[in-house]
């Protein structure tokens, strides 16, 4: 069985993002670089839900 990178899935975060996403966006990006993909998945679910419960304060980033 092939794993595959989930680097190609990691969520956009730009320059102005809030500090938050910017935590769990680099969280993720370690995560992969050590290949636990099971705590990358945790960064991009965590991730989603702070943009989700309003409290993000980038602008336009909640969905």
């Amino acid at each position: 069985m092939t794993r595959r990178s989930t680097a190609d899935h990691a969520p956009e975060v730009t320059s102005d993002a809030c500090p938050t996403c910017q935590e769990f966006a680099l969280a993720e990006a370690v995560a992969n670089g050590e290949r636990d993909y099971s705590r990358a998945t945790d960064c991009r679910v965590l991730l989603k839900r702070h943009r989700q419960g309003g409290e993000c304060t980038a602008p336009g980033e909640q969905e």
